[in-house]
């Protein structure tokens, strides 16, 4: 039980590592993992989270670029992110990273078959594919007359604000639920679904009884929101082609707390040749 102190939000970055990027919890991230994807269970026989070692000692822990990333039996490569705040270019910031994820696979010499595929899982608290009204969306390359060109890349959008409000029956619906409220009723109603539910609402209400996790959660989500609300208000005072003074005070400010550009793009939305300018001024 949670002793009676509210439920700590599950779309939260920190609570989302800590529940799906422990290794303890493998057969919840499988669990969600094959509620999303259509590949073959036998995958997630053996899932493998890299960098497991969740922190929990310090704020001033780097916010997570890529929240949970993992490797399936067969060596797919998928990574999962939850983000609350809008970001103005997140598809772009989404195919950089996929990107990443392929670049890095190969080194000098190798051959091009050690490229496996890649699947990222973008979880977001705004909306992001406004093209249609479908909370799950995958995307792969394809023709115009649906010839599929390759199934190497892979990018899977879920969008909690178009959840429905009932269940569509679906273990995903479950999921997205679950992430997303913070009713102690909804999540024992959910609990009641599955034995992996069962788990993840014990995993959530053990976390949110925790003082040191409640204390890390209610600190992280403070200066989380006051450095967007700093960095935003320098854009309101006027961003003019990269080069706002007091913008670019902050960006290296935050390059200073050790922040990368790739998450000062993140915060501040602007694109990164603008961030890295202000970088070298």
């Amino acid at each position: 039980m949670s002793g009676n102190k509210p439920i700590l939000s599950a779309k939260s970055d920190f609570i989302f590592k800590l529940i799906f990027g422990d290794q303890r919890n493998v057969d919840l991230l499988a669990s969600l993992l094959s509620s999303v994807l259509n590949i073959p269970q036998s995958e997630y026989d053996r899932i493998t989270i890299i960098d497991p070692h969740v922190k929990k000692e310090s704020i001033e822990d780097k916010y997570g670029i890529l929240d949970v990333k993992l490797t399936t039996k067969s060596g797919f490569v998928l990574h999962i992110e939850i983000q609350v705040e809008e970001i103005p270019e997140m598809v772009q910031r989404t195919v950089f990273y996929q990107s990443k994820m392929i670049t890095e696979q190969i080194g000098a010499g190798q051959s091009w078959d050690v490229i496996q595929k890649t699947i990222s899982i973008i979880i977001t608290d705004f909306p992001l594919v406004p093209q249609n009204n479908k909370y799950h969306n995958q995307f792969r390359y394809r023709a115009e007359d649906g010839t599929q060109f390759t199934d190497l890349t892979e990018i899977n959008t879920l969008e909690l604000k178009k959840l429905p409000t009932v269940t569509d029956n679906s273990e995903l619906w479950d999921w997205l639920e679950f992430i997303q409220t913070d009713d102690e009723e909804v999540l024992n109603m959910l609990q009641e679904r599955s034995e992996q539910m069962r788990k993840a609402v014990g995993v959530l209400k053990q976390l949110s009884a925790d003082e040191q996790t409640r204390m890390l959660y209610e600190q992280r989500e403070i200066a989380r929101r006051d450095e967007v609300s700093r960095v935003r208000g320098a854009w309101s005072a006027g961003w003019s082609a990269g080069r706002n003074e007091g913008a670019a005070v902050i960006i290296r400010k935050m390059l200073n707390r050790g922040k990368t550009v790739e998450e000062i793009m993140e915060y501040t939305g602007l694109p990164r040749i603008e961030v890295e300018n202000s970088c070298h001024d």
